[in-house]
Formats: C-alpha cells, structure tokens, sequence
C-alpha cells in the first residue's frame, strides 16, 4: 500500500511538472504574437484632433520658446533628420549647441548630461498597443521609467526637467507659467490657440500638452517592409529575412518584443552596463533596474541602443543578450538573480545574430513627415541652438 502510494505521488507531482511546463511554453507562445501596424491612430476623447492644433503642435515642437533659456526646443533631441530620435547615448539640452553627435557643452558648464537615451518620437501614439491592436491614449505607457500616461502628460515634462528644457533660471514648480505667460505675449501664438480651442483663454499649460500632443501623433511611420508583408504582400521580405524572423521568435525575443511595436511595454531587469557619462547609477523604476521594453521598429534612427546608449550596434546589443542568458553580469549592482526570469528563456547563439540583425533591418519606414518648419511665431532659431 505504501508502495502504491509512492508511485501515485511520484505520477502526481510529473503530472504537475508537465502542466507547468506546458502553461509557460503556452504562455510564451501567446507572447510571441505580432501584425502590422493599424493605419490609424485613436485620438483621446478630450484631445481630437484637427488641422489647426496639429500645426500650432508642430510650430511648438520646433520653437526654443518653451525652454529655460530659449535654446532648446522638443526638436533639439527629436529631430527628423534622425528619425525624431538622436545619434547620441545620452543628450545634451540645457546649455548646448550644435547638432546630434556633434552637439557639444558650451562654457563654463555646470548643467549634467540628460539621464537616459532619447527615444524616437515615430509611432508613439501606439504606445502600449498590445498583441490584440488594442491601446488607449490616455493611458499609453511613456519614457524609459514609464512616468507618464499619455502624450499629452509626456509633452510637458522635458520642459520642467533641469537638464533637458528648463535649465538653472526657473524652478520646476515655475516653468509652465513662464512658458504661458511667453506665449501670450507672441501675438501669433494668441491667434493660433484661439484657432485651435475653444474659450476665452486657450492659452493654458494643458493646452500646450495637447497641441504637441497631437502633432506626435502624426509622426507615422507604419509602411515598412514588416507591415506589407503581414497585410499580405509575402514578397515584401526576403526569404533570409523570414528565417530571420523565425530565428527571432525562436530564441526568445519575442517574449519581451511583441505586438505591432515589438514591446510588451513592461518593466525588465537585464542588468545593462552603465555609462560612464553619469555620475551617479541610474537605478531604473522603483530602484530595481527595470527600464521599459523599448519598440525595436526604426532601429534604423535609434543607436545606440538601450535606456543609457550602452551599446553601438545591433550585435553588440545581442552580444549582451547571449551574455547574460548564459548567466554572466554587466552590472555591479545586479546580479542574475535578480534578473528578469525570461532571461533564461533565451536560447541566443552567435549563429543567431545575422538573421536576426537581418529580419530587424525589415521593420525600418523612412517614409515620414520630414518637414521643417522655416520660421517659429517667437522668432528664435527653429529647432533651438543646433547650429554649428
């Protein structure tokens, strides 16, 4: 009898080892989910948009009016040359001049560099749009540390940031209210604001929000080879580039990378080495190290790569992955305990990494709005201080 029992325990707790393996490779499965991007964009139910608004949004975008000291614009470190990203690990805002890599501190200094790498600006009004092509605007997950809820909320805080747009004159709490009182005092913005909302004062701290809010909303860029070939053109990627995308899925990116944006836009700790540019560790949300997912579409415009630049290139990065999947640690304050357990889902291998590099190369779209504009209502520098 006790024999019997023994073996009855023993089938019971393989059964359950069996089902838990199953769950999770299920799990992953219903992971590794992706399509096309919507042709669409879904606009929050208290900001429609309308031509008006998109083109004082653009001219905001563009105009140095809304920093510290006139000299840096949204544009500064999101500027379409560069895919509204920037060839740079970490920016330079507040006392900078020049332009992208090239872009320089003047002197003397005392401004820091910015914390973390500069995202791009194309398709982030699907941000958060899950493996169903659902999303919601006004709560669409934003920056590295996923501080902000929407675009509207993600407009406004460079502006109030010390190192990015507001510099050493003005306090966080006094910003805004300069940057209105600024605006009101640009006959041209006074018109454009009337023209874009209703009531007897447009000009508000949430109307600036909204405006730069729907023009990023226009900043598209879902027509690349990836989305024509998932909506049924099966030329439109090489074969290589299909087993690319195979291998991709195979080894694990997909866990983490998925959806139509490939981002699951949750937090992961990988351990990512630091940057000697920063003083002081960057201990990512709620001091665990975890930074947001980022979309790998337009990789093209985005190195170098990770929340802090680390790395240069797509097969430094997927160096890293091989790395610490095999248990090695990058970063002296995480060990691979605390980790991310889908790290040790990757099954990465050296001969993984072209067809991968490969397939990425398929999810770049040039085609978007490169526009600048020639003038901004204030009359300073369009796109700030980015001459050289």
């Amino acid at each position: 009898m006790l024999l019997f029992w023994q073996c009855s325990n023993s089938n019971l707790e393989e059964q359950a080892i069996k089902e838990k393996k199953r769950l999770k490779k299920e799990l992953l499965n219903n992971l590794n989910v992706f399509a096309a991007l919507p042709n669409k964009v879904i606009d929050p139910k208290n900001n429609p948009a309308t031509p008006k608004k998109v083109a004082l949004g653009k001219l905001l975008f563009y105009d140095p009016i809304l920093s510290g000291d006139k000299d840096v614009a949204c544009a500064t470190c999101h500027h379409p040359d560069n895919g509204y990203a920037e060839f740079r690990d970490l920016s330079i805002g507040v006392n900078g001049k020049g332009f992208g890599s090239k872009r320089v501190f003047k002197q003397p200094n005392n401004i820091p560099f910015v914390k973390r790498n500069a995202h791009t600006i194309l398709n982030t009004a699907f941000n958060g749009i899950n493996t169903k092509n659902y999303y919601s605007p006004e709560d669409s997950p934003m920056f590295w540390d996923l501080r902000s809820n929407s675009l509207e909320e993600q407009a406004l805080l460079p502006i109030k940031t010390y190192e990015e747009m507001r510099g050493d004159h003005f306090s966080e709490e006094r910003i805004l209210k300069e940057i209105v009182t600024r605006l009101k005092n640009i006959p041209e913005y006074t018109v454009l604001f009337k023209e874009a909302f209703d009531g007897t004062k447009p000009i508000t701290e949430e109307n600036i929000g909204k405006a730069i809010a729907t023009f990023e909303r226009t900043l598209l860029a879902t027509e690349s080879r990836f989305d024509q070939y998932m909506r049924g053109d099966n030329s439109a990627i090489s074969l290589s580039e299909k087993d690319g995308f195979e291998t991709f899925k195979k080894v694990g990116c997909g866990n983490c990378h998925n959806g139509p944006m490939f981002s699951d836009y949750k937090a992961h700790t990988l351990g990512i080495p630091t940057n000697d540019k920063l003083t002081a560790f960057d201990s990512g949300i709620d001091s665990t190290y975890a930074f947001r997912t980022p979309t790998l579409r337009n990789l093209r415009f985005t190195a170098p790569y990770m929340h802090n630049g680390s790395f240069n290139n797509l097969k430094e990065v997927l160096e890293f992955y091989e790395d610490i999947a095999d248990g090695k640690e990058k970063h002296e304050k995480v060990g691979h305990a605390q980790m991310d357990t889908l790290v040790n889902e990757l099954k990465l291998k050296v001969k993984d990494m072209a067809p991968i590099i490969s397939f990425l190369n398929t999810l770049n779209d040039s085609n978007f709005d490169k526009e600048i504009p020639l003038k901004v209502p204030s009359g300073l520098p369009v796109g700030g201080d980015i001459e050289i």
